[in-house]
């Protein structure tokens, strides 16, 4: 919708970046361009005339002025992501609070990671942390936890099955999971479930939904103890 997307300014002084930057930007919905502009200046007459201005894609090695230099000078700025081809600025762009940090040159990959560190941290306060951003392939999804049913570890990957469809996404199972919220319960190795889905309990099996799952014997007692059987 667009009333929940991100207005975001490209400033770089290089063609060939504003343009791999441009194409990253109309390929992410989250995401509304407002302007590209090729200097400080330019940024700066942009953002005096429009106060709707959500996040800077703000190049830091730029003539006149650097893009730590302008950034630093603003009153009210909106949120930054760097974008540099000098690795030596990257502590100096965290000691600003940019929300990231992307080299040159960027990969859509490393890019989706940056947008979803930055959707995050835009309705964290909204949304009492009811959804987690994730990647597949070359895309940002926005999943719920409501309408998941439960992770599975798969390799150097987890599926994370909901109702409609299921998301394979690059992870550690022991890092996502770590990012659930109440409500989920490992009960084995390979798998963490949404008790709200929970069906049937029957021996060491536990139904959720159409899909039948396995309860580890190490984890048998504590699913017991978390359904107060």
């Amino acid at each position: 919708m667009t009333h929940n997307k991100i207005n975001c300014l490209i400033v770089d002084d290089e063609l060939s970046s504003q343009k791999v930057l441009e194409h990253f930007v109309r390929d992410t919905d989250v995401l509304d361009l407002k302007a590209i502009c090729n200097n400080a200046s330019e940024a700066f007459k942009h953002l005096q005339l429009h106060n709707n201005i959500d996040l800077l894609f703000l190049d830091i090695n730029m003539p006149k002025q650097s893009g730590l230099d302008f950034y630093s000078s603003l009153k009210h700025p909106p949120k930054v992501i760097f974008t540099t081809a000098y690795p030596q600025y990257a502590v100096e762009g965290f000691e600003v609070n940019a929300v990231d940090y992307l080299l040159k040159p960027i990969s859509y990959e490393r890019f989706l990671t940056a947008i979803g560190k930055i959707v995050q941290q835009r309705e964290q306060h909204n949304t009492n942390d009811n959804f987690i951003m994730l990647k597949e392939n070359k895309a940002l999804h926005k999943v719920y936890f409501k309408d998941v049913l439960f992770l599975e570890a798969f390799g150097d990957y987890v599926k994370v099955v909901q109702k409609e469809k299921t998301i394979v996404t690059h992870s550690t199972f022991t890092k996502l999971i770590e990012s659930l919220p109440e409500g989920f319960l490992r009960i084995h190795k390979s798998f963490s479930i949404n008790l709200a889905h929970l069906s049937l309990l029957s021996g060491n099996q536990i139904t959720i939904d159409d899909y039948t799952l396995p309860i580890g014997q190490t984890y048998k007692q504590k699913v017991l103890s978390a359904l107060k059987y």
